[in-house]
């Protein structure tokens, strides 16, 4: 695939990004892991993908995501949300909050549904998207905006209703490899001609992980350490309420199905999937998808209990996301017909709808959650 050129300054950048991750490198005998240099690559201060300014959601970004695609999808996660706040709680706490319409339309809908919490609370590491994100509150509910404030890392305790989307695919993974003898674990060395893979003995840990899941000699693939180990640490700070999660990936024994002998990490480049991590670092997103087992296991571990898992269409539909739909009437086609579109993109398998999965987590929570009443796909965890 050719990918487009950078403009200078952009290429500038990213050469600082090389320079900084070269020095990492250099620093420890010449080999990083890959998921540091993922790490380093998305949230280097001031330099990584998601800590720089450069534009990263929408049209004029490198992917855009559901809550861009289309207002209704906040709008029926709101709903689904207001259930839950409903049992006692005034807080939401949003992951990731990228460019900020995953709130607007959350708490647009809240309002009309007489539920907005008195916080709303937005864990965002990157100062770029922080802006992004006030922008866009300010824009479309600059009334709601008090209500507002963001943080540089959990609270050390919360209680309401939890929100991420496509937060858990951008955590650094580690790519690992099964061979005759054992598990290598991927790194990353530095030469003339830029970044390239280097192996090693996976250390215990990882290749137990490895070793459980009976891989053949030959598969590569990933395991998500960081994403188990923010879940833990949100079973910590979760006194009681619910954490739903929306992400692409699948169960384990369909992420590490033969079909997948090469992994899935991606890379995404203004709108074009690419898996050279190696290309433009700190101007591309790097992903992998998510092992939802995994995510399962690491909340239980926690003390959380598994609420429900199934496909984001079924989780819409049950938020009644055609309900929303419906209140633009079919008649008025010029409003009608691009929201009707946008909406088979958030529903269609072919699309978004089955290869994205929510899951839901909680404690203290006894009352069945509406977004999961069809379609509850835990058992396949």
């Amino acid at each position: 695939m050719v990918l487009p050129e950078p403009a200078p300054e952009a290429r500038a950048h990213s050469e600082r990004v090389v320079a900084r991750i070269r020095e990492e490198i250099d620093t420890h005998q010449g080999w990083i892991a890959f998921s540091r240099y993922m790490e380093l690559a998305l949230y280097a201060p001031q330099l990584g993908y998601y800590s720089a300014g450069a534009r990263k959601l929408g049209r004029d970004g490198d992917f855009v995501t559901a809550p861009e695609i289309s207002p209704l999808f906040g709008e029926a996660l709101a709903r689904q949300a207001a259930d839950v706040l409903a049992q006692g709680f005034d807080a939401i706490l949003e992951v990731g909050a990228g460019s900020g319409a995953l709130a607007a339309s959350m708490l647009a809908e809240l309002e009309r549904l007489e539920r907005l919490p008195a916080q709303y609370l937005i864990l965002e590491l990157s100062a770029d998207l922080r802006e992004r994100s006030r922008d866009t509150l300010a824009r479309r509910v600059p009334h709601l905006l008090d209500r507002v404030a963001w943080l540089n890392q959990l609270p050390p305790s919360f209680a309401g209703f939890v929100i991420g989307n496509e937060v858990l695919d951008a955590m650094p993974v580690e790519v690992i490899r099964a061979t005759r003898t054992g598990v290598e674990q991927a790194g990353v060395t530095a030469g003339a001609d830029g970044f390239a893979w280097s192996w090693r003995a996976a250390p215990a840990e990882l290749a137990a992980e490895a070793m459980r899941l009976g891989l053949e000699a030959g598969y590569t693939t990933e395991i998500g350490l960081v994403a188990r180990a923010f879940v833990r640490t949100l079973g910590a700070v979760l006194e009681r309420g619910v954490a739903l999660f929306v992400d692409y990936g699948f169960p384990e024994r369909e992420y590490y199905h033969a079909q997948r002998a090469s992994g899935t990490l991606l890379c995404h480049y203004r709108h074009r999937a690419h898996d050279d991590p190696f290309f433009l670092p700190g101007l591309q997103d790097i992903t992998a998808h998510v092992d939802f087992s995994a995510i399962a296991r690491a909340a239980r571990e926690a003390g959380l209990e598994l609420l429900g898992y199934a496909t984001q269409a079924s989780v819409l539909v049950n938020c009644g996301i055609t309900e929303l739909m419906l209140r633009t009437p079919p008649e008025d086609a010029a409003r009608y017909l691009p929201q009707a579109a946008a909406a088979q993109k958030l529903l269609s398998p072919a699309e978004m709808g089955e290869l994205f999965k929510a899951i839901a987590l909680g404690r203290g929570i006894a009352v069945p959650l509406s977004g999961f009443s069809w379609g509850d796909r835990s058992g396949a965890l």
